[in-house]
């Protein structure tokens, strides 16, 4: 059999498969289309945040040691990630002293968890009601099943495989509709995660640093800065407090 022939019949067969399933299969077609491309967007979304911020950090820090806050905002919005808009929103504010920059940063990072987090509860919503539309599809390929063996004398097992294809076939559409939304759910949140782990981390560090910087600006700290950025995840920031003064 060739290629083509394969295909037409393939064709012919999914076809069948979408007609002999009822309304409810239509549904569930069209929820997974809209779950693959809410994933496909969502993925890029992620990936253009998900740049590594140790060298901004780096250069954000450098410049607060030199007391040079609008270069150190400069340096921030050449990131444009969650890390990035924290730290520049605590920077732009740190005039304002130290409480002013940690309520920024706060409201900073409530809209960028918005921004990391959008479409995901969507999707696991679609995750939770894809089996349940899928039930209703089989409660109605049953029903009707039930129909043609009430109203016929001796239903023939064609019109009875009428309705359990129907049953089936939207049972395991919406399995299948409910594990894609489930793992993909779970993949962009994992992600989403790690992005939000190193905003987290920016707005940990940042008040040790102006803190530091407004040290040295008043003189009592000189030499080697004392709270350097390293990115590790489990590394508790050092408390400017724990910082031996100059006599």
């Amino acid at each position: 059999m060739s290629l083509l022939a394969v295909l037409t019949v393939w064709e012919m067969n999914i076809f069948d498969l979408l007609r002999a399933a009822g309304p409810l299969l239509w549904v569930l077609v069209a929820l997974s289309l809209f779950v693959v491309y809410l994933v496909a967007v969502r993925a890029q979304v992620l990936r253009k945040l998900a740049s590594d911020p140790t060298l901004t950090f780096t250069r954000v820090h450098a410049a607060l040691m030199q007391q040079d806050l609008p270069g150190a905002a400069r340096e921030a919005a050449r990131l444009a990630t969650p890390a990035g808009n924290i730290l520049r929103a605590g920077v732009d504010r740190a005039p304002a002293g130290q409480e002013a920059a940690i309520s920024a940063m706060n409201e900073a990072m409530l809209l960028e968890d918005q921004r990391l987090y959008n479409g995901l509860s969507t999707l696991g919503t679609i995750a939770q009601i894809a089996p349940l539309l899928g039930l209703l599809g089989t409660v109605f390929g049953m029903v009707r099943s039930f129909l043609v063996f009430s109203s016929a004398a001796n239903p023939t097992p064609a019109q009875l495989s009428t309705g359990i294809s129907e049953a089936l076939i939207n049972t395991a559409g919406g399995l299948v509709v409910a594990i894609i939304a489930y793992f993909a759910r779970n993949a962009l949140r994992s992600r989403a995660d790690r992005i939000a782990l190193h905003a987290e981390r920016a707005r940990e560090v940042l008040p040790a640093w102006l803190t530091e910087m407004r040290l040295r600006q008043q003189g009592v700290l000189t030499g080697t800065p004392l709270v350097m950025y390293e990115f590790d995840a489990n590394a508790p920031v050092k408390s400017i407090s724990e910082a031996p003064a100059r006599a």
